[in-house]
């Protein structure tokens, strides 16, 4: 939704795919869709990618000059307990882009990656020339796949494509299965946060705006092949093909009792704590290493916490109902 409202506020027709599961509230997508519904050059259209041939017919319809793919079925703990909606929505849906981009090729392809693709890496901050073969939930290996699967159409097709690695992703309209709702509902009713590994955890936390910010700027700049890449010591990052992968976090690692702490004070409201083992699939940190972002479009993330907070905080209260 902020990626298609900043592409429509410049003048770009936008065509938005979503099928608009139950996986969470219905209701806060809706909402969502109606801030674009009637805006000048927006059209929506409800299926699901995994199903055949209705993004092809789409898309020969109205052939694309770039594509950003940010549908998936998200979410660590749930690839625990439902892990063929995974598969489903992260690699036949994702195969399906491939083969409608295969015939109708855009300029450039970009899709959501993620930070959970680093695992059990433990070498920080993360950077984009680690390996990444390691991973600890199906969720991180779904979307490891995505990065490969993009690198063979890449390489057999020349489609140019470009992975982001979102960290921690924050801010008005977030899911409300992540930890900054979950939280605040707590705070504002008085029950206790359910807090893993017993506080000892640290997260890139990423406001939206930086997120679309750069993530447009990416879409901006398509890929193309490395002259650097030296297939005899390859680097993870890059490719002879027009292809690569790039981090998106705000380069700060923040505990999580303290970014606690810094919910509350955005609220205005204090809860109790409940202290709890590490979660399966989880890591104790994550944090991104920006300065390929940087370099690739001349920007990074820089939002401070308190700052994203307190404008979560602004939406999530009247939105909510909470005075």
């Amino acid at each position: 939704m902020h990626c298609a409202e900043r592409l429509l506020a410049r003048g770009d027709r936008v065509v938005g795919v979503d099928d608009l599961n139950a996986y969470y509230a219905v209701s806060l997508k809706r909402d969502r869709l109606a801030r674009l519904e009637g805006k000048p050059g927006f059209r929506f259209a409800q299926f699901d990618l995994a199903a055949p041939g209705v993004l092809d017919a789409l898309m020969a319809e109205e052939p694309p000059d770039a594509v950003l793919h940010l549908a998936a079925q998200a979410g660590v703990r749930y690839s625990l307990e439902n892990p063929a909606a995974y598969v489903q929505a992260n690699l036949v849906a994702f195969a399906n882009l491939l083969e409608a981009c295969r015939r109708q090729p855009p300029r450039h392809l970009v899709y959501a990656s993620s930070s959970s693709v680093y695992g059990g890496n433990t070498r920080l901050p993360w950077s984009e020339h680690d390996n990444v073969d390691h991973p600890v939930s199906l969720y991180a290996a779904t979307k490891k796949s995505n990065e490969l699967m993009a690198h063979a159409y890449s390489h057999l097709y020349g489609l140019p494509s470009t992975g982001l690695r979102y960290f921690t992703v924050y801010g008005p309209w977030g899911r409300p299965d992540m930890s900054p709702i979950l939280f605040a509902h707590a705070i504002m009713k008085g029950e206790p946060i359910r807090v893993f590994n017993r506080g000892d955890m640290q997260r890139d936390f990423t406001y939206i705006d930086d997120i679309a910010e750069g993530t447009l700027r990416v879409l901006d700049s398509p890929a193309g092949p490395d002259p650097a890449f030296d297939a005899a010591a390859p680097d993870p990052a890059a490719s002879w093909a027009p292809w690569r992968v790039c981090n998106i976090g705000n380069h700060q690692a923040v505990g999580l009792l303290a970014y606690i702490d810094a919910l509350e004070r955005a609220l205005g409201k204090t809860t109790t704590k409940e202290l709890l083992p590490m979660q399966p699939g989880d890591v104790q940190a994550t944090y991104a290493d920006t300065a390929r972002l940087d370099a690739l479009v001349g920007f990074a993330p820089s939002t401070p916490l308190e700052v994203g907070l307190a404008r979560f905080a602004q939406w999530f209260r009247p939105y909510f109902g909470y005075t």
